[in-house]
């Protein structure tokens, strides 16, 4: 009997430790279950690639036109074999008057000021003589712009000190410091172009002078560029910087040099395609001046390309977090 009871005991905690282990144990999902159960992966990236394994983002007129990003038309270009000089803009000394006093008195009245224009006999100020006690009118002696003014409302004003500069500004000189080794390769009626630096492009011109001698202090001699000003666009006083053209021959294809870019050690141009797609095109360049770069493959003319802020859509293309619309 007590057998028995041993044997009942030890069937029942069998059971009871399957029954357990069941409940412990994992619970098995069908395969179709799985999959269901798996969120889909987010693609890696937003890049896309070509028929020809170039990398391709898409991307709206909208967000390029905000971010700044210019697109231009790859075309023929001239490119330019240039030395550079650094210059300042000066009034054309043959046509600066120094105005002074007959003679000496008190400033009685007062016409112009700095930046006035004026006419050939206009009247600039009236001085009392200390000799005669009566006034005379000091007029001046060209048309132009007063550029100084040397005298106050009744100062006492000196025969021996200048009270204005009318300088006629339709002209303007522009000084060029030349480096002595490059002295040899510059010559007068030699092509210039100008840049003032104001966003308006450059001016073109030809020296028309050269000093016999140079500066001490920096070991420069000065060539003379005279430039047209007839709006007044040039102002004395300011830098400019100087191209010198030595050469020149035109290219079939080029971009503007802001243009390339490269990317996974490939020299690239960002191409706008039909629709929001922009390519990173793979191309070869060719010659380069300061401005634009011949492109020997990879880039027909007509094409459109990103010409400025090119690093943007660079960034863009590296971002991978999907669609960029």
């Amino acid at each position: 009997m007590k057998t028995s009871s041993t044997i009942l005991i030890a069937l029942l905690a069998a059971a009871l430790g399957a029954y357990g282990y069941s409940l412990l144990a994992p619970a098995k999902v069908a395969p179709t279950e799985q999959a269901a159960a798996q969120k889909p992966e987010k693609p890696s990236d937003h890049v896309e690639q070509d028929e020809h394994g170039a990398d391709r983002i898409r991307i709206s007129d909208v967000k390029l036109a905000a971010a700044g990003v210019v697109l231009a038309e790859a075309a023929s270009a001239t490119l330019t074999d240039t030395l550079s000089f650094n210059g300042i803009l000066r009034a054309n000394q043959e046509a600066v008057v120094q105005v002074t006093p007959r003679f000496p008195g008190v400033a009685k009245s007062i016409q112009k000021r700095i930046g006035d224009k004026v006419g050939r006999d206009d009247l600039l100020a009236t001085i009392e003589s200390n000799q005669s006690l009566t006034v005379y009118e000091l007029k001046a002696p060209i048309a132009g712009t007063v550029i100084e003014r040397q005298i106050s409302l009744g100062e006492y004003a000196s025969e021996q000190k200048t009270a204005f500069v009318v300088a006629d500004l339709s002209t303007i000189w522009v000084d060029l410091s030349i480096y002595r080794q490059d002295l040899r390769r510059v010559r007068l009626n030699d092509e210039v172009l100008i840049d003032p630096d104001d966003g308006r492009g450059e001016i073109k011109g030809t020296i028309s002078y050269m000093a016999p001698i140079g500066s001490s202090e920096t070991q420069t001699a000065l060539a003379r560029v005279v430039l047209q000003n007839p709006d007044g666009r040039l102002r004395p006083g300011l830098f400019v910087t100087a191209r010198l053209i030595l050469a020149s021959r035109n290219v079939a294809v080029a971009v503007r040099r802001s243009a390339i870019q490269t990317l996974e050690n490939r020299t690239i141009v960002f191409v706008r395609e039909n629709g929001d797609k922009i390519e990173a095109r793979p191309v070869e360049l060719g010659d380069a001046d300061p401005k634009f770069v011949e492109i020997r493959a990879g880039l027909s003319a007509g094409e459109r390309y990103v010409a400025e802020n090119s690093f943007v859509v660079k960034a863009e293309m590296g971002k991978g977090d999907g669609d960029h619309d």
